[in-house]
């Protein structure tokens, strides 16, 4: 199948592009390159620009033949999204829009969407399935929430076909080394601590220490970027099926602050300095997932679900490229 790939140059977009390539698909990269790098999917037909010319979008899909969407294009920061809600809700909403005109007049019926765990805000019950209530607590969250109620009203109105991936914690690097987490700011736990374990930050910080865990800190439900990637093809080859579906992705197995600190400790062998830190408001003591349902449907199963193995292919990426994907072509 040919697919444009939104955003395809970030994190776990430039995954499923290696991901699609994988399974013998045809994807073309669309992203404006603001916090994508293009190094990260060097050999694959790139186009920079973005979503909010309209024009632009439409020629892309008819050029590369488009069968297919997968859209990864969104800015990403809860903190920020609460500082900026109209960049995010342009940015992740409106141009959402812009896309699903562009695909309409393209004749494109096939969309897989990245959206995120942060729509369900602090759960009644963990693990969290799909059936728990929609309640973000963040302009990011209420943005991820539009764009899916977006797309059910398309499914009524105009047929269109989409799956809905919502991610907990992605993680982790390429199993061959070659591709990984380069985010500028970063803010994500696990390259933050192997940031502080390669002596590249003064330390790290805990943000509460006195939540109803068995060690006080937060947990969390890592689930590794290339098991993200296998699952969005998935449920694009499995639209035909299932013209509307959500999913969550996730392992079931939730783990600590201070647990991620240990394991990078063990990968590592260096010392990492920590910074006990008040609770940021809005953070649930327990985020884990259930993923029965596209366990189920679709047959996905995390093949890196342990934390050492998630470590550990971030260890390796981020000791070898510690200026991520500088030097590697331009980001």
């Amino acid at each position: 199948m040919r697919v444009l790939v939104t955003g395809g140059a970030g994190y776990v977009g430039s995954h499923a592009v290696r991901e699609l390539v994988r399974c013998g698909h045809e994807p073309t990269v669309l992203d404006n390159l603001s916090v994508g790098h293009a190094a990260a999917v060097q050999g694959c037909p790139t186009v920079c620009g973005d979503l909010s010319d309209a024009d632009g979008v439409l020629r892309t899909l008819r050029e590369c033949g488009a069968e297919a969407v997968m859209h990864f294009a969104a800015s990403a920061y809860v903190g920020e999204s609460v500082r900026e809600p109209e960049k995010y809700y342009y940015n992740n909403v409106v141009n959402s829009l812009a896309l699903l005109r562009a695909m309409r007049e393209a004749g494109v019926e096939r969309l897989v969407f990245s959206s995120s765990c942060t729509l369900y805000g602090v759960p009644d019950t963990v693990p969290v399935d799909e059936d728990q209530p929609i309640r973000p607590l963040s302009p990011y969250g209420r943005t991820k929430a539009a764009v899916e109620g977006i797309l059910a009203d398309y499914a009524e109105a105009y047929g269109l076909r989409s799956a809905c991936l919502r991610y907990f914690n992605a993680a982790g690097a390429a199993s061959d080394g070659l591709t990984g987490e380069d985010h500028d700011p970063e803010t994500h736990l696990i390259p933050l601590v192997i940031q502080a374990a390669l002596g590249r930050r003064d330390g790290v910080a805990i943000y509460g220490t006195d939540y109803p865990t068995p060690d006080g800190t937060c947990i969390r439900d890592y689930v590794h970027v290339e098991d993200l990637a296998t699952a969005h093809v998935l449920a694009m080859e499995g639209l035909d099926e299932r013209p509307r579906a959500a999913y969550n992705l996730s392992t079931g197995r939730g783990h600590s602050v201070r647990e991620v600190i240990e394991a990078v400790k063990a990968v590592s062998g260096a010392d990492v300095p920590v910074r006990e830190e008040p609770r940021r408001p809005g953070d649930a003591p327990v985020l884990v997932g259930s993923s029965e349902r596209i366990r189920r449907e679709l047959g996905w199963s995390p093949r890196l679900a342990s934390l050492e193995a998630i470590v550990g292919t971030a260890w390796r990426w981020h000791s070898t490229h510690p200026e991520g994907y500088g030097g590697q072509g331009a980001r």
